[in-house]
């Protein structure tokens, strides 16, 4: 990877975020987080990330409700937005997609391909 790219990562789960840090910043990410989706908005009206990471299932607002607002923000329109989820039922991945993610990872993420899921993502 020539530049590194920044992930914005929204996840209420310390551990989570930590374990997706440590993964991605060795593999040259630089990672923003954010514990709630209302803190995801604070975050990005300072910050463009080149891929969001989107936990479903938040206390605040979920993620399918953070995606449709993060999709009627111009400078944030390209932006791909991958659901990073849990939520494994029938039905799940698609209502995700409707959301306007561009992607669905399941938990637990398998850790060897993970970076490389992602950087599919970035290269489109």
């Amino acid at each position: 990877m020539s530049e590194a790219k920044k992930v914005l990562y929204v996840e209420d789960t310390f551990e989570n975020r930590m374990l997706i840090r440590r993964i991605l910043q060795a593999d040259g990410f630089i990672v923003l987080e954010a514990e709630s989706a209302h803190h995801a908005l604070q975050v990005l009206e300072t910050e463009t990330p080149d891929l969001i990471l989107m936990d479903i299932n938040m206390p605040d607002m979920d993620g399918y409700t953070l995606t449709q607002q993060l999709r009627g923000i111009p400078r944030l329109g390209q932006i791909p937005i991958i659901a990073l989820t849990a939520n494994v039922m029938r039905g799940d991945r698609e209502r995700t997609l409707a959301a306007g993610c561009d992607g669905y990872i399941q938990k637990p993420i398998d850790v060897d391909t993970f970076t490389d899921q992602l950087n599919r993502y970035l290269e489109r």
